[in-house]
Protein backbone atom coordinates (compact mmCIF):
# COMPACT_ATOMS: atom_id res chain seq x y z
CA UNK A 1 0.00 0.00 0.00
CA UNK A 2 1.61 3.23 -1.08
CA UNK A 3 1.72 6.21 1.49
CA UNK A 4 -1.13 9.15 1.05
CA UNK A 5 0.52 12.26 0.03
CA UNK A 6 0.31 14.65 2.82
CA UNK A 7 -1.51 17.99 1.19
CA UNK A 8 1.41 20.22 2.51
CA UNK A 9 3.31 18.87 0.13
CA UNK A 10 1.29 20.53 -2.75
CA UNK A 11 2.00 23.46 -1.86
CA UNK A 12 3.99 26.25 -4.08
CA UNK A 13 7.88 25.99 -4.26
CA UNK A 14 7.75 29.42 -2.78
CA UNK A 15 5.46 28.46 0.31
CA UNK A 16 7.04 25.12 0.60
CA UNK A 17 10.57 26.84 1.43
CA UNK A 18 9.14 29.47 3.98
CA UNK A 19 7.89 26.88 5.85
CA UNK A 20 10.82 24.62 5.94
CA UNK A 21 12.54 27.40 6.85
CA UNK A 22 10.62 27.53 9.71
CA UNK A 23 10.69 24.31 10.32
CA UNK A 24 14.71 24.38 10.44
CA UNK A 25 14.89 27.27 12.58
CA UNK A 26 12.55 25.40 15.06
CA UNK A 27 15.00 22.69 14.78
CA UNK A 28 18.22 24.55 15.21
CA UNK A 29 16.42 26.18 18.31
CA UNK A 30 15.28 22.71 19.64
CA UNK A 31 18.71 21.42 19.35
CA UNK A 32 20.43 24.34 21.01
CA UNK A 33 17.43 24.46 23.64
CA UNK A 34 17.88 20.79 24.51
CA UNK A 35 21.78 20.76 24.55
CA UNK A 36 21.66 23.61 26.96
CA UNK A 37 19.15 22.37 29.25
CA UNK A 38 21.10 19.45 29.40
CA UNK A 39 24.54 21.18 30.58
CA UNK A 40 21.92 23.29 32.94
CA UNK A 41 20.92 20.34 34.27
CA UNK A 42 24.03 18.23 35.08
CA UNK A 43 25.87 20.87 36.24
CA UNK A 44 26.62 22.44 39.38
CA UNK A 45 27.31 26.11 38.80
CA UNK A 46 23.34 27.10 39.44
CA UNK A 47 24.34 29.44 42.62
CA UNK A 48 27.91 30.57 44.17
CA UNK A 49 28.39 32.05 47.29
CA UNK A 50 30.75 32.69 50.37
CA UNK A 51 30.67 30.32 53.15
CA UNK A 52 33.10 31.17 56.06
CA UNK A 53 35.57 32.83 53.86
CA UNK A 54 35.49 30.05 50.89
CA UNK A 55 34.08 30.11 47.87
CA UNK A 56 31.14 27.60 47.24
CA UNK A 57 28.79 26.74 44.63
CA UNK A 58 25.93 24.40 44.10
CA UNK A 59 23.99 23.03 41.39
CA UNK A 60 20.88 20.76 41.43
CA UNK A 61 23.31 17.56 42.15
CA UNK A 62 26.47 18.88 43.63
CA UNK A 63 27.42 21.29 45.93
CA UNK A 64 31.46 22.21 46.26
CA UNK A 65 33.30 23.93 49.21
CA UNK A 66 37.49 24.42 48.89
CA UNK A 67 37.50 22.91 45.57
CA UNK A 68 35.69 19.57 46.86
CA UNK A 69 32.37 18.56 45.66
CA UNK A 70 29.53 16.60 47.56
CA UNK A 71 26.62 15.18 46.45
CA UNK A 72 23.35 16.80 47.67
CA UNK A 73 21.82 13.94 49.34
CA UNK A 74 19.40 15.90 51.62
CA UNK A 75 15.97 15.18 50.05
CA UNK A 76 14.51 19.10 49.80
CA UNK A 77 11.27 20.00 48.25
CA UNK A 78 12.32 22.59 46.13
CA UNK A 79 15.78 20.37 44.90
CA UNK A 80 13.21 17.26 44.06
CA UNK A 81 10.93 19.71 42.38
CA UNK A 82 13.67 21.95 40.28
CA UNK A 83 15.04 18.22 38.95
CA UNK A 84 11.92 16.65 38.06
CA UNK A 85 10.75 19.80 36.10
CA UNK A 86 13.93 20.53 33.96
CA UNK A 87 14.18 16.48 33.63
CA UNK A 88 10.46 16.52 32.13
CA UNK A 89 11.61 19.76 29.83
CA UNK A 90 14.62 17.97 28.88
CA UNK A 91 12.48 14.85 27.69
CA UNK A 92 9.44 17.05 26.17
CA UNK A 93 11.89 18.90 23.98
CA UNK A 94 13.57 15.48 22.88
CA UNK A 95 10.27 14.11 21.84
CA UNK A 96 9.57 17.47 20.54
CA UNK A 97 12.85 17.06 17.84
CA UNK A 98 11.87 13.71 16.89
CA UNK A 99 8.57 14.80 15.79
CA UNK A 100 10.13 17.85 14.23
CA UNK A 101 12.55 15.90 12.07
CA UNK A 102 9.91 13.55 11.30
CA UNK A 103 7.77 17.18 10.13
CA UNK A 104 10.30 16.63 7.39
CA UNK A 105 8.99 13.56 5.26
CA UNK A 106 6.57 14.25 2.74
CA UNK A 107 4.69 11.47 2.88
CA UNK A 108 1.85 10.83 6.45
CA UNK A 109 -0.30 7.76 6.58
CA UNK A 110 -2.26 10.05 8.91
CA UNK A 111 -4.45 12.52 7.07
CA UNK A 112 -5.30 14.84 10.51
CA UNK A 113 -2.42 14.26 12.18
CA UNK A 114 0.65 17.20 11.69
CA UNK A 115 3.62 16.62 13.00
CA UNK A 116 4.80 20.44 12.84
CA UNK A 117 1.92 21.08 15.15
CA UNK A 118 3.14 18.17 17.49
CA UNK A 119 6.45 19.23 17.61
CA UNK A 120 5.33 22.89 18.45
CA UNK A 121 3.01 21.63 21.19
CA UNK A 122 6.35 19.69 22.59
CA UNK A 123 8.33 22.50 22.33
CA UNK A 124 5.81 24.60 24.33
CA UNK A 125 5.07 21.65 26.95
CA UNK A 126 8.83 21.48 27.27
CA UNK A 127 8.89 25.74 27.73
CA UNK A 128 6.42 24.82 30.53
CA UNK A 129 8.22 22.77 32.19
CA UNK A 130 11.90 24.52 32.35
CA UNK A 131 9.69 27.90 33.22
CA UNK A 132 7.96 26.05 36.43
CA UNK A 133 11.58 24.47 37.04
CA UNK A 134 13.34 27.69 37.28
CA UNK A 135 10.47 29.39 38.72
CA UNK A 136 10.83 26.99 41.89
CA UNK A 137 14.44 27.28 42.15
CA UNK A 138 14.65 31.17 41.72
CA UNK A 139 11.84 31.48 44.52
CA UNK A 140 13.28 29.18 47.21
CA UNK A 141 16.73 30.76 46.22
CA UNK A 142 15.53 34.40 46.79
CA UNK A 143 13.79 33.84 49.51
CA UNK A 144 15.40 31.64 51.44
CA UNK A 145 19.11 31.17 50.71
CA UNK A 146 20.11 34.87 49.36
CA UNK A 147 19.23 35.51 53.46
CA UNK A 148 20.83 32.78 54.81
CA UNK A 149 24.04 33.65 52.43
CA UNK A 150 24.89 37.17 52.20
CA UNK A 151 27.05 37.30 49.57
CA UNK A 152 25.74 35.28 46.98
CA UNK A 153 24.72 35.28 43.36
CA UNK A 154 23.21 33.22 40.48
CA UNK A 155 25.73 31.53 37.99
CA UNK A 156 26.01 30.33 34.58
CA UNK A 157 24.53 27.03 35.26
CA UNK A 158 21.49 28.76 36.01
CA UNK A 159 21.54 31.24 33.32
CA UNK A 160 21.66 28.33 30.73
CA UNK A 161 18.51 26.90 32.36
CA UNK A 162 16.98 30.56 31.45
CA UNK A 163 18.41 30.70 27.86
CA UNK A 164 17.17 26.90 27.24
CA UNK A 165 13.56 27.81 28.36
CA UNK A 166 13.55 31.07 25.43
CA UNK A 167 15.12 28.49 22.61
CA UNK A 168 12.34 25.92 23.23
CA UNK A 169 9.85 28.46 23.01
CA UNK A 170 11.22 29.95 20.02
CA UNK A 171 11.24 25.90 18.50
CA UNK A 172 7.71 26.04 19.35
CA UNK A 173 6.80 29.48 17.72
CA UNK A 174 8.45 28.90 14.54
CA UNK A 175 7.15 25.27 14.52
CA UNK A 176 3.51 26.37 14.99
CA UNK A 177 4.42 29.40 12.26
CA UNK A 178 5.05 26.58 9.78
CA UNK A 179 1.84 24.46 10.67
CA UNK A 180 -0.23 27.41 10.09
CA UNK A 181 1.43 28.11 6.64
CA UNK A 182 1.01 24.30 5.84
CA UNK A 183 -3.10 24.79 7.02
CA UNK A 184 -3.47 28.17 5.28
CA UNK A 185 -2.75 25.83 1.74
CA UNK A 186 -5.12 23.57 2.74
CA UNK A 187 -7.92 25.88 2.81
CA UNK A 188 -10.76 26.22 5.20
CA UNK A 189 -12.18 22.81 5.09
CA UNK A 190 -14.06 21.42 8.03
CA UNK A 191 -12.36 19.27 9.94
Amino acid sequence: MSPVKNSCSAAAPLSQLKMYSFMGGGLFCAVVGNILLVVSTATDYWMQYRLSGNYAHQGLWRYCMSNKCYMQTDSIAYWNATRAFMILSGMSCFAGIIAGIMSFSHFSSFERFNRSFAAGIMFFIATFFVLLGMAVYTGVTVNFLGKRFGDWRFSWSYILGWVAMLMTFFAGIFYICAYRMCESRRGTGPR
